[in-house]
């Protein structure tokens, strides 16, 4: 039977429909079903499209006010910091701020001059004494050499130092060294040890330099070449273990007695590098916290050892309350945010440091200045205050 083409118009919600359809002797599905069935389609196709194109631009728009809301929020953060580093009360700034997210530089700043006397000004990317940070990077080094089987952590130290007559070296463990908790003297190796291992906290600086002793004995190499390895490998290219006494930047003495004056003979002699003085970049430490911290150095669970405390101590730049110290890190989770970091000072260097961590957000906060002062009650003004306006913004809320 021939075919016979129907047309038919009907009106669907604002849309005027031409529907052509076939009509068969004895077809099962009426021409009014069919129509309905096209409706259907086209109300899907094109109704349906509307709502979602709707929802997009309202969500576009949503977003677009949010991260407008953002830029201003994180505006007024800067804002206070280019405030901040130009005051000269109690004390003035010199050096750089950098702060990152997420990986990415959102903020740097610097103040001062790399040499006062010739007026060179600061660079972001100058090089400055670590000091103290340096013991987060022995410690992972420590603990790469973990994961290659090569070392116990809970081994006393005298089965990795040759030759090393202190007849406490048979209960100090690497742990103990580690987390700051060996008994051991800040500066000096004694006959006694200052309490049972494991029982308090002490901060040792040739307890690091114990560490330092122990990764050559360990793997064949120098100290230097393990840290200039994994500093390359991070690509952290303006950073090295000290080749020369001094970084690329004068440092000053700020003493209560004397003043302000240029250091000239740096008080610290390599074998205590591991603890307190590597040649580091504020862009660098950036990177170095980003690896550190989101698993591109160590292992998960190596990383969890890192990060776990069974010793706690006060530092007022974090808090006036005993917070945790991992293995070269400040574990502060006791008001209300997860903060990881160290502080590092030394007046008679001329350099003070500190470099924060705030997993939430991914944000890291990095103060190096070129100077130092022996008044500790100002010694981190600083670095307390930009600290404090981090911490009271959105960036890590």
């Amino acid at each position: 039977m021939p075919k016979k083409l129907i047309k038919d118009k009907i009106m669907a919600k604002g849309f005027e429909i031409t529907v052509y359809t076939e009509d068969f002797k004895n077809e099962s599905i009426s021409l009014k079903d069919k129509i309905f069935t096209y409706i259907q389609f086209i109300k899907s196709k094109y109704i349906n499209k509307i709502l979602i194109n709707t929802f997009f631009i309202i969500l576009s728009f949503f977003m677009a006010s949010c991260s407008a809301s953002k830029v201003l929020e994180n505006k007024s953060t800067f804002e206070k910091i280019d405030s901040l580093v130009v005051v000269n009360k109690p004390r003035n700034f010199s050096g750089v701020v950098l702060i990152s997210e997420k990986g990415k530089n959102i903020y740097q700043k610097t103040h001062g001059f790399s040499d006062e006397a010739k007026k060179i000004p600061l660079k972001i990317n100058h090089q400055f004494s670590s000091m103290s940070i340096a013991k987060q990077v022995t410690a992972t080094l420590i603990l790469l050499e973990f994961e290659k089987g090569k070392i116990d952590l809970n081994s006393p130290i005298s089965r990795y130092l040759n030759n090393f007559n202190y007849s406490w070296a048979s209960k100090v463990k690497v742990h103990h060294l580690l987390n700051n908790s060996s008994g051991i003297d800040s500066w000096e190796l004694k006959e006694n040890l200052l309490f049972e291992p494991g029982t308090q906290f002490k901060y040792s600086n040739i307890g690091y330099a114990l560490l330092g002793q122990i990764l050559e004995n360990i793997t064949g190499n120098k100290y230097e070449n393990l840290v200039n390895n994994l500093f390359s490998n991070l690509k952290m290219n303006k950073s090295f273990y000290p080749k020369e006494k001094f970084p690329t930047v004068n440092s000053y003495f700020i003493s209560q007695e004397k003043g302000r004056s240029l250091v000239t003979d740096f008080p610290l002699k390599p074998e205590y590098f591991p603890g307190c003085n590597l040649t580091v970049s504020a862009p660098d430490l950036a990177k170095w916290n980003f690896a550190l911290h989101n698993g591109k150095i160590l292992k998960r669970e190596t990383y969890q050892k890192m990060i776990h405390y069974s010793i706690t101590n006060i530092h007022t730049l974090f808090s006036e309350k005993e917070i945790g110290y991992g293995y070269g890190l400040r574990i502060n989770d006791k008001e209300n945010l997860v903060e990881y970091g160290h502080t590092g000072f030394m007046p008679t260097a001329g350099f003070t440091a500190v470099n924060l961590y705030y997993p939430k957000n991914k944000i890291s906060v990095i103060v190096l200045e070129n100077q130092a002062t022996d008044n500790f009650d100002i010694a981190y003004y600083f670095e307390e205050q930009v600290r404090k306006i981090v911490v009271n913004s959105n960036l890590i809320k």
